[in-house]
């Protein structure tokens, strides 16, 4: 399908599907590492549009948009998350499977705040605790409610998850990382309880939502094609993984939630308590929550390292990955030497 064609195809579908008028496609938007993501400029106000990349023939990329978009719409006006707009599972429009969302005025943050915002700890503590609020509104939700029973399975996912990883590494591999495999062990040994399965966004942090232009307030959180259901511990592990970590170390991925590295910076422990009050659930487990969040992050991205290592992906971010898993590793070993969470 030439490129022009399949502009014209989208543009009648979306004003078709959306009752939009004059609608013309816009510049492709940063973020989403895996997926496509444009605006759509219409009379009536501005669209986004997500699908994977169209030179990608993958069940599994199509199936994490589909994904995504149910998830959404069922959060819809109970959590923080883009409003469902129109769903395509016609590949004869554009090559692929496509979700069409609503526009959220905001910006996303990494290593830096907007210019013009108080360079303070207290505006890292308000983004901090409207992040875990934020997250926490969507775990509150009964996902039995909103989903049906068979979206996923909620019991035994991290186990499933340190199993599949460290089976995955050992037939794939090309260098030597002891943590992984002893990491891996320990996270066998030591499961705690599950507690209540919520719905989980799998690659939470401040770097994937939206916060108001002018404030630290959160708008959206984005890029949902990992979700599934599982303790949802595994969201708030994660985001405090990168929280107030020390920039004089050697760290994996130093820029993800970046700007949240200052010692004035709330204890990860004050957010975890934010987290509850707003869920009701429990953080007794969090350290443990910590480690797997960082732990299944290396084992995930060493596949882009094998991927490099054999000449089959040379770009800055595989490139990285030399450093940034040996890293990553090396900082939830740290964790569990010191028992608790920073």
């Amino acid at each position: 399908m030439q490129p022009v064609d399949a502009e014209r195809r989208l543009q009648a579908w979306l004003a078709e599907a959306t009752g939009r008028d004059d609608v013309t496609l816009g510049p492709l938007l940063t973020g989403g590492n895996s997926n496509v993501t444009r605006l759509i400029e219409t009379r009536e106000g501005r669209l986004v549009l997500r699908h994977p990349p169209v030179n990608v023939i993958s069940d599994k990329a199509a199936a994490g948009i589909e994904r995504e978009y149910r998830v959404i719409s069922a959060l819809a006006g109970r959590a923080p998350v883009p409003k469902a707009v129109a769903w395509c599972s016609d590949t004869d429009v554009i090559g692929q499977p496509f979700a069409v969302t609503e526009w959220v005025e905001g910006v996303a943050l990494t290593e830096h705040l907007p210019a013009g915002w108080p360079d303070t700890d207290e505006t890292v503590n308000q983004l901090g605790l409207a992040m875990v609020e934020g997250i926490g509104h969507v775990h509150a939700v009964d996902w039995q409610d909103v989903l049906p029973a068979d979206f996923a399975r909620p019991e035994g996912f991290v186990q499933r998850q340190v199993e599949r990883w460290l089976k995955v590494r050992a037939a794939d591999r090309v260098r030597d990382l002891p943590l992984l495999e002893e990491i891996g062990a320990w996270l066998l040994a030591n499961q705690p309880a599950a507690g209540r399965a919520s719905v989980i966004h799998c690659d939470f942090h401040l770097d994937n939502c939206l916060v108001a232009p002018d404030r630290p307030e959160l708008r959206v959180i984005l890029d949902w094609e990992m979700a599934t259901l599982g303790d949802p511990l595994i969201d708030l592990g994660l985001c405090l993984f990168f929280w107030q970590r020390d920039p004089a170390a050697e760290l994996g991925f130093p820029f993800v939630q970046g700007l949240t590295n200052r010692p004035g910076a709330l204890p990860a422990r004050a957010l975890a308590e934010h987290w509850s009050a707003v869920t009701g659930f429990g953080h007794e487990h969090i350290d443990y929550y910590i480690v797997f969040a960082a732990w299944r992050l290396a084992a995930i991205v060493e596949g882009a390292w094998v991927l490099h290592a054999r000449g089959k992906e040379d770009s800055a971010y595989s490139r990285g990955l030399e450093r940034d898993v040996p890293a990553l590793l090396k900082e939830a070993a740290a964790i569990l030497e010191k028992g608790k969470v920073r």
